[in-house]
This record gives structure tokens, sequence and C-alpha cells, in this order.
């Protein structure tokens, strides 16, 4: 247990140390993203992942409500 806490305040500094690297505010990917008209695919793909996501988790639940109510479980 102790490994594991030791383990767990580790990663937490060292995520504090990280998230002040870059402390002019400054977003240089997103900017270079933006400027080359790249962010616009990044934002299509991210929108297409998403939208996979909820169609499958639709789908499942669609399926496992069938099969709730072909089993007699549904409630």
């Amino acid at each position: 247990m102790k490994k594991v806490l030791a383990l767990l305040t580790l990663l937490l500094i060292s995520v504090g140390v990280f998230a002040q690297n870059n402390a002019a505010g400054e977003i240089e990917m997103a900017d270079a993203l933006y400027a080359d008209g790249r962010i616009y695919v990044v934002v299509a793909v991210v929108a297409t992942i998403f939208t996979g996501i909820i169609v499958f988790l639709v789908n499942l639940d669609r399926k496992i409500a069938k099969i709730e109510k072909q089993l007699g479980n549904h409630k």
C-alpha cells in the first residue's frame, strides 16, 4: 500500500511540473495547426471518432435491450 501511495504522489508531482512548463501561455502546436489550416482536419477526425463511439453505444444498448426482452428480465 505504501508503494502505491508513493507512486501516486510522485506521478502527481510530475504532472504539476509539466503543467508549469509553458509559463508564457503559448500553445505552439495549436497555433501551427491553425496557421496551416490543419486544425479543421483534427476537429473533423475527433468529431468522427466521437460520433462513431456514440453510434456504437446506441446500437449496443438496443441489442442488450432486445436480449433482455427475449430473456424476460426486462424491468
